[in-house]
């Protein structure tokens, strides 16, 4: 019997390695179905998840319901399993270079408990040729075994989208890749488990690897091109989201906009493309110029807020700067490679004092990540400027009053979003 009927028979089990924004979701999915193993190294996150709580905060409790999942940080209960699943982060260092650390400890982990006829597929994202250039070559090290002949290995790229609900692991097609046709074959029988719209077989692992590297990497040099315009626009004094506006009534025009680009996608996986590049003898330049645009965003807002208090008369040394939001994205918790970071300590060069809120972030991560401690309490006619970096919820209905409470005569609104584009009247404003 084939491993894909086994597991959906709950003869074989299914292991998560990783249980992250990425894997969490697909474990439990999973577990309503068949039998999961949800593997992860840090004890106080698997201590949360055996209390039906989500350590990133985006799924209920109830979606721990009614689940067969076993969760552990214990490596020996992986033998249980025979099909794996490796949801690591797969970030970068301080140079834009490709961390593959947590990657490879996966591999080991994985390659310790590895037995014949057992499955490993990868979501983490990696540039092409990772998995079977870097990963298989630990997990037939450390178990002895050999690739293809003896275990089957496939790759299947996560789309996972932080804070969207409707977009889940259960509602959108899949992309799935294996070693060979069997394997391919059988990855998809067991993604079709719990995927509602089906799968598309991929040509191959590294095309799959390569699908999704480059789907965040074309946003990330469309954004790139909206941020450029708004830097343009912002010194003819044309606000950029009037022109995205009168361009967007054409049929074709891609509807993009400026802002920051953080987080761990968007902000990360175009550096893996362009390493790759680089080590195959081509500087990629579109991407490059792309990132170096997106990452340079925070300081530009920064600069130019300084420029405007400037110029209604104030001196940075004596004024006050509260900034809103500082997720890496609307309505999550996660601050990873957070751009609005840059925005502060950029402000902080200038001897700015600022001060930061934000609804959903945690304090203690802030300040652990980033040396930098939110407030609980907004101070009243305090700020000089109020810079709305993040287009919380918790934002949205904010009035030109709500405003006026917050800031100083002459203060400055900066909404980065524009979000509060045709609202404000009688306050000095700017966005991108």
């Amino acid at each position: 019997m084939s491993i894909s009927k086994d597991i959906l028979n709950k003869k074989k089990s299914l292991a998560v390695i990783g249980l992250g924004y990425v894997g969490l979701p697909i474990a439990l999915a999973f577990a309503k179905k068949v039998k999961v193993i949800g593997f992860d190294i840090n004890d106080e996150r698997i201590k949360m998840m055996r209390e039906k709580t989500d350590p990133s905060h985006e799924l209920p409790s109830q979606e721990f319901d009614h689940s067969d999942i076993h969760f552990t940080s214990d490596p020996s209960d992986l033998k249980k399993a025979h099909f794996f699943i490796v949801a690591v982060p797969t970030p970068i260092d301080d140079h834009n270079l490709p961390e593959l650390k947590p990657l490879l400890s996966a591999c080991k982990t994985v390659g310790n408990v590895l037995k014949k006829g057992d499955y490993v597929v990868f979501e983490s994202t990696v540039y092409p040729g990772c998995t079977e250039d870097d990963c298989v070559p630990v997990l037939e090290k450390e178990s002895g075994l050999k690739f293809c002949e003896d275990f089957k290995v496939g790759y299947s790229p996560e789309r996972i989208n932080p804070g969207d609900k409707e977009h889940t692991i259960t509602k959108i097609i899949k992309v799935v890749s294996g070693c060979d046709k069997e394997s391919l074959e059988e990855i998809s029988e067991v993604y079709k488990i719990i995927v509602e719209p089906g799968v598309f077989k991929a040509k191959s692992i590294k095309v799959a690897e390569a699908a999704k590297i480059i789907e965040n990497t074309q946003r990330d040099v469309n954004i790139a091109l909206m941020n450029e315009l708004s830097i343009i626009f912002s010194r003819m004094d044309i606000n950029t989201y009037d022109v995205l506006e009168a361009a967007g009534t054409k049929w074709n025009f891609l509807k993009f906009y400026p802002g920051l680009v953080g987080g761990h996608c968007i902000g990360v996986d175009p550096y893996y493309l362009t390493y790759k590049a680089e080590s195959l003898g081509y500087h990629a330049k579109i991407i490059n110029s792309g990132r170096y645009v997106n990452d340079s965003m925070g300081f530009y807002i920064a600069k130019n807020t300084v420029k405007k208090m400037i110029a209604a008369g104030k001196n940075p040394r004596d004024v006050k700067v509260l900034v809103m939001g500082f997720t890496f994205k609307e309505n999550v918790s996660d601050i990873r490679n957070s751009k609005v970071a840059d925005i502060v300590k950029e402000l902080q060069s200038y001897s700015i004092n600022v001060d930061i809120v934000d609804p959903h972030a945690d304090n203690d991560e802030v300040k652990h990540e980033y040396g930098l401690s939110l407030r609980e309490n907004i101070q009243k006619h305090k700020y000089d400027a109020v810079i709305v970096a993040v287009n919380h919820k918790e934002y949205l209905s904010l009035t030109e009053d709500d405003f006026k409470t917050l800031l100083e005569p002459k203060g400055l609104l900066v909404d980065v979003k524009g979000i509060y584009k045709n609202r404000i009247k009688n306050i000095y404003y700017w966005s991108l």
